[in-house]
């Protein structure tokens, strides 16, 4: 009984996630479907009692019913629902492996958030831009929820996108004035330092691993709770070069999907850099670039 209460609380987590994406508001969905606003607020409260309802509703966001239903494969075809989705799965998950560019968004600092609006208001279209600050407070929900609940987190980053990161700084545009571009240099070099400090003094329950062998070009993450794991494949960047236009994110708990990327994840883990030895070595790459904090 519990298995199948959990179930239907997170079909209409799903179905909440879809319609951010789709920027409709509750009354906007109820209206198109004929139903009454405390009716989809039951629906997303996991409080589904028809099947119709569920397929007029994914009609309406234009997401398959299996999609919504969480069978096999959920696919979703924007940075709004997406990252609404891992906030939604972090919430009870005790552990969490990922590997993003150049690292979790989970442990970024404050003064990277307060930049971050420009990055991706530079990287989007003008009709875009009205999303941005709904995926910005659905981030920044993300950490304080991380903050509080403290999962542990192992976090594998690339020396390679640090170096990138370092070199061409925090952009969402090619043609920003010289000036602008190297303080945006100088804030990704703020946010190495923010990583080497927590590779030589790390929180409780966070640890990080610098890999220096080449690396998957999707960042993934897999969420970990009590009887069951969650995969995520995001093509959306955060920082520099960002992406929230274009791609297809990927969510399942298919074991095979998951014993390849957890596959991944050991080998890269086990052979990354740690402690001291990889902050000397991230350092080393702050000097080789030339940026000073």
């Amino acid at each position: 009984m519990e298995e199948t209460e959990l179930n239907f609380r997170e079909i209409g987590a799903r179905l909440k996630a879809h319609r951010l994406g789709r920027s409709l508001s509750p009354e906007e969905l109820a209206s198109r479907l004929n139903i009454s606003r405390a009716a989809l607020y039951r629906a997303e409260k996991g409080e589904i009692t028809k099947i119709d309802m569920l397929s007029a509703i994914s009609n309406e966001l234009q997401v398959s019913l299996p999609s919504l239903l969480g069978v096999g494969i959920e696919y979703v075809d924007n940075a709004l629902s997406f990252f609404e989705r891992m906030r939604q799965i972090e919430e009870d998950c005790d552990q969490i492996i990922g590997l993003f560019s150049p690292i979790s968004y989970l442990v970024t600092t404050d003064q990277y958030d307060v930049v971050l609006k420009d990055v991706l208001s530079e990287s989007s279209a003008a009709d875009e831009r009205q999303d941005i600050d709904k995926i910005l407070e659905i981030l920044r929900e993300r950490k304080r929820r991380f903050a509080r609940r403290r999962p542990l987190l192992a976090s594998i980053i690339s020396d390679a996108d640090i170096r990138k990161f370092l070199r061409e700084g925090l952009e969402g545009n090619t043609q920003l004035a010289p000036g602008l571009r190297e303080e945006r240099r100088k804030m990704a070099c703020h946010e190495v330092q923010h990583i080497v400090d927590m590779l030589r003094s790390p929180d409780i329950g966070v640890q990080i691993g610098v890999a220096r062998e080449p690396i998957p070009s999707t960042s993934f993450q897999i969420m970990r709770q009590a009887g069951r794991s969650t995969l995520t494949i995001s093509p959306f960047r955060l920082g520099h070069n960002p992406n929230t236009r274009v791609g297809v994110g990927l969510i399942t708990s298919a074991p095979e999907a998951l014993d390849l990327h957890e596959s991944i994840a050991e080998r890269l883990w086990k052979t990354a850099l740690k402690g001291r030895e990889a902050a000397e070595h991230v350092e080393g790459l702050m000097a080789s670039e030339g940026v000073k904090d």
